[in-house]
């Protein structure tokens, strides 16, 4: 009786060095669409928001609602969101061997593999250079010069300067701070000593917060860590804050009271009494940070119904302030 081949498997005539054989697997390659999103998410637009402050300097300066001046300040915030989204396809990218490690940051784009490696350098590197060149062509040597400063201070911050005790702290105020002058560096508006001291302090006081958080409450940050946190006190971290918000308070008062007295045409002294409003911010957004639950600014500030109301309450006064109502 001829025995017949089986209908699967490898034919009995193939020789079995062949029989197992298989072509390799190739990883299949990521659609056009998903790259896209990969590269939209890496860019953060949930951080965004922070470059609303390029309104900052223009507002109080009450040249909000001049003639041309929300379409340049449309055009800053779209170039400031560039230079930032730079910075973080780089990060990324550089950090992705770690980020695989992380319980949360595992999931990026780029440690996830949707976004290669050396697509979120090239995107990066590309919007560095394309981002501050636009801003010389369409707006100011200065607003250039300061985006460009930006970028090679964030990129600094990325391979080396986070790893710097107290020089990370201020590296990232540094970029809040450059969100608020920029709109002024546009528009030619002088920049007060005591906007810049609220300003300055003011964002330092909200990323000391987060880092204490950070470092009280790793758990309660998706798992969050630092390695610099380890150099770090929650002691250390707590003082900074503390005296940042003591400090952003002050100048903030001082501002307040720079000019004193209440001009003829207002019907309330607006300015003075916008001073209440700012302090009790500080002390809502201080119960967050004492609690080791300050995470990301923004986070903090639309995630609290109160916060949310007393900023209101604050821009109001503050608006009436500066239209000398």
């Amino acid at each position: 009786m001829t025995e017949t081949a089986p209908l699967t498997g490898a034919p009995r005539d193939t020789p079995p060095g062949q029989r197992d054989r298989r072509e390799p697997a190739t990883p299949p390659r990521p659609r056009t669409g998903a790259l896209l999103t990969g590269l939209l998410r890496t860019a953060r637009p949930k951080q965004w928001v922070k470059n609303v402050l390029v309104v900052a300097a223009p507002a109080a300066a009450g040249r909000l609602f001049a003639p041309g001046t929300l379409t340049r300040l449309a055009l800053l915030f779209a170039l400031f969101t560039a230079c930032a989204a730079a910075v973080y396809l780089v990060n990324d990218a550089r950090d992705a061997d770690a980020d695989r490690a992380h319980p949360t940051k595992r999931h990026r784009p780029v440690a996830a593999g949707q976004v290669p490696v050396s697509l979120a350098y090239t995107a990066g590197g590309t919007l560095a250079v394309l981002a501050p060149a636009a801003a010389a062509w369409l707006t100011t040597p200065a607003v250039a010069a300061l985006l460009l400063a930006y970028v090679g201070i964030q990129l600094a911050y990325c391979l080396s300067l986070k790893h710097v005790l107290v020089v990370d702290l201020v590296v990232v105020t540094t970029g809040f701070l450059m969100r608020a002058a920029v709109g002024g560096l546009a528009l030619g508006i002088p920049l007060s000593r005591w906007f810049l001291i609220t300003t300055g302090f003011g964002a330092l006081f909200m990323v000391a917060a987060k880092r204490y958080s950070e470092a009280v409450q790793p758990s309660a940050q998706g798992g969050a860590t630092r390695a610099l946190l380890t150099e770090y006190t929650p002691g250390y971290l707590r003082f900074v804050w503390q005296l940042a918000a003591g400090v952003a308070v002050l100048g903030y008062c001082l501002w307040a009271l720079e000019e004193g007295g209440v001009p003829d045409t207002s019907v309330l002294p607006w300015r003075q009494l916008s001073v209440v409003a700012f302090v009790l911010a500080v002390l809502r957004y201080a119960v967050f940070a004492d609690r080791g639950t300050a995470g990301e600014p923004e986070e903090v500030v639309l995630g609290d119904r109160a916060l949310a109301l007393i900023g209101l309450a604050w821009l109001i006064m503050y608006a009436l302030a500066v239209a000398d109502w």
